[in-house]
């Protein structure tokens, strides 16, 4: 169990970052080299790549070097999971909002 949550607390540090999330949208339009990931932020590649280090082992991309060449994808599995975990706390909320709705339609009346 604790294996899973330190998988969970890697995807969810890594998510944290919203020069991160930036690069995994990036990366679900096509794989793209570091350089590619790195322009929008104008950041060295050096910086770009430490984000792609975090977000390598969160399992959230998979690099491919060629030469000097770093090619990154994006793997989608470990998404599913977190996805997963906040899916609980969505019933939690919908039934919260449910209820407000409730009130607040007796409140009017």
């Amino acid at each position: 169990m604790r294996a899973a949550a330190s998988g969970l607390d890697q995807v969810f540090h890594a998510l944290a970052d919203p020069t991160r999330r930036a690069m995994l949208g990036r990366l679900a339009e096509g794989d793209c080299r570091i350089g590619e990931l790195a322009a929008p932020f104008a950041m060295s590649l050096a910086a770009a790549s430490k984000h792609v280090r975090v977000l390598e082992q969160a399992g959230l991309v998979r690099r491919r070097v060629e030469g000097r060449v770093h090619h990154c994808g994006l793997e989608a599995g470990p998404l599913r999971d977190a996805q997963a975990w906040l899916a609980h706390y969505q019933r939690f909320w919908t039934a919260r909002l449910d209820t407000l709705e409730a009130l607040l339609r007796d409140d009017e009346t």
